[in-house]
């Protein structure tokens, strides 16, 4: 059943997602996007700079978890019961920042082909199923979204980048969001070694999906390139130079990468670079 957005527009729409706090409304907001724009009953209209309203929280986000640095993150043990929780909780934490991140991209980016939308509504829905289903195997632990501290890193990221559409695709989902590519398989081999097959099980959904969600990242990196007469090659480590981006370290899913489409030579240059 369809949720129904008071909004003119599926940008409009995207933006009343981001701003809402509430973990499950803006699960069922993102949804409800996604179904709404597939059936034809919100439009996209690409033009339009839209201004949040004075006083908003960008993104909408609970009380919980306590935002913490990164680097003040606790170690977590999956074989330990506390530090399983703790590792799905900070794995439905990303998870609950990329369905803002994709939501972002959708209202606050103008002017750009309808299919660049679609995608990132796509992506947005594609999140939403991840965190739900991280949640609620957390509750089937005796654990809930907000127990446990988290970092923000990824948002970090989209503020920096939110007034440069080729450095939000360069180091959103083709730098930090193609990271879970690399990481995937060896978390996923620690939840099935604590006897967690249920927690395998979703990395593997996740790490599917996330093909999908880098290869958008991808497409519109190559696109907005074209546009402006960028090399993809080079501008990619010059935004990450220009916007302190994390540095990414080896080792790397070769086929995953291949598969949301870096091509060969970049993992060659990737790899070189980072020895």
């Amino acid at each position: 059943m369809s949720v129904v957005i008071s909004s003119a527009t599926a940008r409009e729409a995207a933006l009343a997602a981001l701003l809402e706090p509430d973990p499950s409304h803006k699960v069922a907001q993102a949804l409800a996007l996604r179904a709404d724009v597939q059936a034809g009953r919100l439009c996209i209209e690409p033009s339009g700079n839209m201004i949040p309203a004075a006083g908003s929280a960008l993104p909408g986000r609970p009380d919980k978890p306590e935002l913490i640095p990164a680097q003040q993150m606790p170690r977590r043990n999956p074989r330990d019961p506390k530090g399983h929780a703790a590792l799905l909780h900070a794995i439905a934490h990303i998870e609950f920042n990329a369905i803002n991140l994709a939501l972002d991209v959708v209202w606050r980016f103008q002017d750009l082909p309808e299919d660049f939308y679609r995608d990132w509504i796509r992506v947005a829905a594609e999140e939403a199923e991840h965190f739900t289903l991280l949640r609620n195997h957390l509750r089937g632990i005796g654990a809930e979204y907000g127990d446990f501290p988290a970092h923000n890193g990824l948002w970090d990221m989209a503020e920096k980048t939110r007034a440069d559409l080729l450095a939000r695709m360069a180091l959103v989902p083709r730098t930090l969001e193609a990271r879970g590519l690399d990481v995937n398989p060896g978390i996923r081999a620690k939840l099935a070694a604590a006897g967690d097959e249920r927690g395998a099980e979703i990395l593997d959904r996740i790490l599917a999906d996330e093909i999908g969600h880098v290869a958008i990242g991808n497409r519109w990196y190559h696109w907005v390139c074209a546009q402006t007469g960028r090399n993809p090659l080079t501008a990619h480590d010059e935004l990450a130079a220009a916007f302190g981006a994390p540095r990414i370290k080896p080792p790397f899913n070769r086929e995953a990468r291949l598969q949301a489409g870096f091509s060969a030579e970049e993992l060659a240059i990737l790899e070189q670079a980072r020895r």
